[in-house]
């Protein structure tokens, strides 16, 4: 069917209307969270020891002054409640439950973890057990991943330039690891003010505009009301924080976007678009192997952008140019999804 401008234009004030309310909702909604982050003492404490056990003090002598500031978490909160507000008015079985599922999965196990961790419940503080936050996320995955399957009878998985793939019954699998390994992604890379809000907002817009050119038009809404929302959590989070997102966001934020490459049938775009959170999740992996197996970090201190820092690199700096990386690859995840065969 051919698409005029005249009807392109239509389909995409729908996705434009969304993107602009999520982010008028969210900038009504800070205030409220602010007062009772600062009431309530939502201060994110410190991490003491790494995942294999021995003392941050790297990253401790990095961030000694943010702590002293006693800077609220859990502002993830803004931004999820706003998507999930504003997607009410754009549920779709085939486009949009499933991602705004995820989100909401995604944000009640980031907000137990915050929660353990802001009353100091945890052991050394951090959260969760990482055992099974793991869990909790894969069952996330699985449940979703069986949806998927089942329910909207999904079981091709598309490799660019090389074509179809009819996975079968593995679809449910590879939405389980697309979900844990994206969550994970942007939980690791939140660590910088700014820094995984800019990485998710492009990574998001990058797969609206692939909706849209798919015709997938309700899910470039979901993708951009995203996007919307982030951009207000953005214009406070942005070096010196006023807040920091949390597990309660970023977990959220990231087994979404896991969903939406599903939805899109780019999976194997993901790595590409969302290039960044491969190298910063890549990075923490290769700390852990090393110091376990050789018994030797090959960082300063994981992951790559707490390295960067340890070496003198401005904490601005490193933002602003994973940002430009995350803009060039997202670039490059699109032309490849149309070039690839994937539109």
């Amino acid at each position: 069917m051919e698409i005029t401008l005249t009807h392109l234009t239509k389909e995409l004030t729908g996705p434009f209307i969304l993107s602009v309310t999520a982010f008028l909702l969210a900038m009504l909604l800070t205030p409220v969270y602010t007062f009772a982050a600062y009431r309530y003492k939502f201060w994110k404490k410190q991490r003491k020891t790494s995942t294999t056990g021995e003392a941050l003090s790297v990253f401790t002598k990095l961030h000694a002054d943010k702590f002293k500031r006693n800077i609220p978490t859990m502002a993830g909160m803004v931004f999820v409640t706003s998507i999930a507000i504003v997607s009410l008015f754009n549920l779709n079985r085939g486009q949009t439950w499933l991602p705004l599922a995820a989100l909401l999965g995604g944000a009640v196990v980031g907000l137990i973890d915050d929660l353990i961790n802001i009353r100091g419940e945890g052991k050394g503080v951090a959260g969760m057990r990482s055992g099974l936050k793991f869990m909790s996320i894969t069952a996330i995955g699985l449940v979703l991943g069986w949806f998927f399957f089942v329910k909207l009878g999904i079981d091709i998985i598309h490799i660019p330039f090389l074509g179809d793939w009819a996975a079968g019954w593995l679809i449910v699998p590879l939405f389980g690891f697309a979900v844990v390994a994206t969550g994970n992604a942007v939980n690791i890379s939140d660590g910088l003010d700014g820094l995984a809000g800019g990485l998710v907002s492009v990574a998001y817009g990058a797969f609206g505009i692939i909706a849209i050119l798919q015709g997938q038009f309700m899910l470039a809404g979901f993708c951009f009301t995203v996007v919307g929302a982030l951009l207000s959590y953005l214009w406070f989070n942005i070096f010196p924080a006023r807040f920091f997102m949390g597990d309660v966001g970023s977990f959220a934020l990231g087994a979404s976007l896991g969903v939406v490459a599903m939805l899109t049938n780019t999976l194997f775009l993901l790595p590409v678009i969302g290039f960044v959170f491969v190298i910063e999740a890549g990075s923490s992996l290769i700390q852990i192997f090393s110091k376990k197996v050789f018994k030797h970090k090959i960082f300063l201190s994981a992951p790559i952008h707490h390295h960067l820092e340890a070496t003198g690199w401005p904490e601005t700096k490193i933002t602003m140019r994973f940002w430009v990386i995350a803009y060039v690859m997202a670039f490059l995840g699109v032309l490849a999804a149309v070039a690839g065969g994937s539109i």
